[in-house]
């Protein structure tokens, strides 16, 4: 098979995942037969990185029942010709084909790319919503929305790749004039920032309160650059952004993206994996905080895959979730694991 020629597209933020590392370390699975839908992955061929169809398969044939996913936009295969601003098309074409590939059955019995999350620049303004209807159009049905990544910082060792991108991209009133495309059109919006831009997407919910947004990765609490060695100073802020964000009834959360490199922990550097006790152990603050502010009925746990596996398993990752929601009625697991997402994103599950 030939290779891509596709350029890498790292953004620094996290480790590539090494499959022989990562076997040092299985698990049983917990809970195997839990129903879950992972509401954030992504799929790539570009700079000697696969994670595609396959990669996605084998992962989760590894023991969890996984009955759906969700695709998160990751500048994969844009269109190389055409007007600049249709590109991302491209994105939705193929992240539909994939599903399409799923749903034959010969990739196991999940709906990979059941629902479908692409990017439109926003700072086109009104302009974005022919493209966002372009995006209706070649997502069959599947297009649920977009992500626009805000995530920026002073420090180029925080924001890695984003350190180009606009500050106060969220405040701008062009991409706000794009933005109030989404709710016209039915479509919702993936947050990804840094944590202490959290506060600016709060203006942006309440002052949009009709528009779905969801909060990615529990607001990107950051361990690295400037914020490094300072976790004990930094959470109390982070979790102060996080209890004022979900005072907006039209935000959920995302809680996943803790096995990137962003949030400080050195699991990648270690011998071998870490355990799903361990993971859990790292992550409980976070995820818990999120849990009590939103609700469980407005979190979601992801995967973030392939990002997060350069830290951790999928059998691991999932584990280590099913560790943190074992205090949680069944009702609350339920929403935890499927429910919330596949009624965010209006998944059919026929």
């Amino acid at each position: 098979m030939a290779a891509s020629t596709a350029p890498a597209s790292r953004s620094g933020l996290y480790a590539d995942p090494r499959e022989g590392w990562l076997a040092q370390h299985t698990e049983e699975i917990i809970d195997p037969a839990r129903p879950i839908v992972d509401p954030h992955h992504h799929l790539w061929d570009r700079g000697g990185l696969r994670y595609m169809i396959e990669e996605m398969a084998a992962d989760i044939a590894s023991g969890h029942n996984i009955i759906a996913t969700v695709y998160v936009d990751c500048r994969s295969m844009y269109r190389a010709q055409g007007p600049e601003a249709f590109r991302p098309v491209g994105e939705v074409e193929f992240a539909n084909g994939v599903a399409a590939m799923a749903v034959s059955g010969g990739y196991g019995k999940a709906a990979i790319c059941a629902g479908i999350v692409s990017h439109v620049n926003l700072l086109l303004g009104e302009g974005a919503k022919a493209v966002l209807e372009a995006e209706i159009a070649a997502g069959n049905g599947r297009f649920r929305g977009i992500r626009h990544s805000s995530a920026w910082d002073a420090d180029p060792n925080v924001a890695g790749m984003y350190a180009t991108r606009p500050q106060g991209l969220l405040l701008d009133n062009t991409f706000r004039k794009g933005f109030a495309c989404l709710a016209q059109l039915g479509l919702s919006f993936d947050a990804w920032l840094f944590h202490p831009q959290i506060g600016e997407l709060t203006d942006l919910a309440r002052a949009f309160p009709d528009t779905k947004i969801v909060l990615d990765h529990c607001g990107g609490p950051v361990g690295i650059g400037r914020f490094a060695g300072r976790r004990e100073e930094v959470f109390p802020e982070w979790k102060a952004s996080i209890q004022e964000i979900a005072r907006c009834p039209n935000v959920v959360v995302k809680l996943g993206g803790l096995a990137m490199c962003l949030l400080g922990y050195d699991f990648h550097q270690r011998p071998k994996p870490p355990s799903s006790e361990e993971a859990a152990a790292a992550w409980r603050p976070y995820i818990e905080t999120c849990i009590e502010a939103f609700g469980p009925d407005r979190c979601m746990f992801e995967s973030n895959f392939p990002p997060d596996k350069g830290q951790c398993s999928y059998q691991v990752i999932f584990n280590a979730f099913k560790r943190l929601a074992a205090q949680y009625s069944e009702a609350e697991k339920t929403a935890l694991f499927s429910k919330t997402a596949t009624d965010f994103y209006k998944l059919r599950l026929d």
